[in-house]
């Protein structure tokens, strides 16, 4: 393979080391060499966008083989010393041929269609979106204060979508649920913007999740609050994109924070109802692997078809 062999050889530039803070906390420095190098050899030696696009997937894949990070919790974590850091004992190259094996093998039974990829703002689908929809199937981010861009720093980084690490806290403030970096110092200073509406219960978790007589008890209700605006800012421009009987299905679970309950799908189904949907249903699916008294639920609703 071309770019292995680039690598192999040391015949490339490596491309720039990615900006993260303290990044041999993330990958030893023979294995972040190792990984500078593919990624430049990637780049110079695939002309075709698809074949790029798979041996870049591969990439994403080795360098989370390579580095320290764990996943074995909802939320990433670094493995401590006891178990020593991961990537100096292995071959970098048979990892990322590996890798590519097993993504060449997924990607051989495509489905059948077209799909298409539309970037834009959740809160606002009709600058987005130009038809009318019959089904919506989506899991939103939840009402659980975990930061998806936190998990998906280390690829954002290594692909180029992020340099700084600022950016990537601008990137969360935008996000519905998002509080890395700098959004959640501008959390601190969020109040209601209003103009939206939001289920008659949540002044009430609010208030009682903000009377923690510590500085993240305002901070978590300013976040829950923000939450529940943003989705149902969601909602309301929701029900302008879709076909009269259009169903949807929101899988979310519910939250917990200082043992006040965030009940997310009665908050979900009270928002559906109020934008005009009808057969509004919650559906537990599964518990949690965390908490006993979290659950992720189905919560659908179908557009009637008088509007």
């Amino acid at each position: 393979m071309a770019a292995l062999e680039l690598t192999r050889r040391g015949a490339i530039a490596p491309a720039p080391v990615p900006n993260i803070h303290r990044i041999e906390r993330w990958w030893p420095e023979a294995a972040t060499r190792f990984l500078a190098s593919l990624r430049a050899a990637i780049a110079a030696s695939s002309p075709d966008e698809r074949v790029r696009n798979l041996l870049l997937v591969a990439f994403c894949r080795t360098l989370i083989k390579l580095s320290s990070a764990a996943f074995d919790h909802q939320s990433m974590s670094f493995k401590d010393e006891s178990q020593g850091e991961l990537g100096i004992d292995l071959d970098a190259h048979a990892v990322f041929l590996q890798d590519l094996r097993h993504v060449l093998q997924s990607a051989g039974g495509n489905p059948p269609g077209l799909a298409t990829v539309l970037q834009g703002d959740a809160r606002d689908l009709s600058r987005v979106a130009g038809g009318a929809f019959d089904l919506v199937v989506t899991s939103p981010p939840y009402a659980n204060r975990m930061s998806y861009i936190r998990e998906l720093r280390p690829y954002m980084y290594w692909l180029g979508y992020l340099a700084e690490a600022r950016d990537a806290g601008e990137l969360d403030w935008r996000a519905i649920g998002g509080t890395w970096g700098v959004a959640t110092s501008r959390l601190n200073c969020w109040t209601r913007q209003g103009g939206c509406w939001v289920p008659r219960e949540l002044p009430g978790i609010v208030a009682n999740i903000a009377a923690e007589a510590n500085a993240n008890g305002a901070l978590l209700a300013a976040y829950v609050a923000k939450y529940c605006e943003d989705m149902s800012r969601h909602f309301d421009s929701l029900r302008r994109v879709l076909n009269r009987g259009a169903r949807v299905h929101y899988v979310v679970g519910n939250s917990t924070f200082y043992g006040v309950l965030v009940p997310t799908e009665q908050l979900y189904a009270a928002m559906l109802r109020e934008y005009g949907f009808v057969e509004v249903s919650v559906r537990p699916i599964r518990k949690r692997n965390s908490k006993k008294a979290l659950i992720e639920f189905d919560v659908s609703a179908t557009w009637p078809n008088d509007h």
